[in-house]
């Protein structure tokens, strides 16, 4: 069963909140990196980047990771995990790094995506950008930016559709 519980349009509200306080906690964006996580994180970097454009006249770096290789919770019995590239054609040096995903649960992909972000340089800071945190963490992660707060059961999942890949915008809760 799912329900939907966030549309289009409170979709890109949420988006726009998120750039705002980027904006207002970081007093610009003059050394301000996106990096997304694939898959949905990307597109939210992008359209993250494309409203500061928008609002501060100034290109901001995206890039795109991909965490598979960096994740402890895989099944370790599979033959090949799936690999996708990383994209960060940028250094992320002495940068202000913001990692964006669509959805903050456990924590665990979080901490892959600092691994990972590592190994590309040491930034002068990460900060993380969720769209919906659900809670339920595992570690001790927190997002800087969030643009829904949707508490959930462990029994439940948000699944976040995105234009660019699925059509349409919206967040839907499914129960089992």
């Amino acid at each position: 069963m799912e329900k939907e519980v966030i549309d289009a349009v409170t979709m890109k509200r949420a988006i726009t909140r998120i750039t705002y306080e980027i904006i207002e906690r970081n007093k610009g964006i003059q050394d301000i990196a996106l990096v997304g996580i694939k898959t949905r994180g990307i597109y939210l970097a992008q359209r993250i980047a494309e409203r500061l454009k928008q609002l501060e006249q100034i290109d901001v770096p995206v890039g795109e990771l991909d965490i598979t290789l960096y994740r402890d919770d895989v099944d370790h019995q599979q033959e090949e995990a799936e690999l996708h590239s990383s994209d960060i054609p940028f250094s992320v040096e002495g940068k202000q790094v913001i990692l964006v995903d669509d959805v903050l649960f456990t924590g665990r992909t979080i901490r892959a995506a600092l691994d990972a972000v590592m190994d590309f340089g040491r930034p002068q800071k990460i900060s993380l950008a969720v769209l919906v945190d659900r809670g339920h963490r595992e570690l001790p992660i927190r997002a800087d930016y969030v643009g829904k707060n949707i508490p959930t059961s462990t029994k439940e999942e948000i699944i976040v559709e995105m234009e660019e890949l699925d059509g349409q915008d919206r967040i839907l809760i499914r129960k089992d």
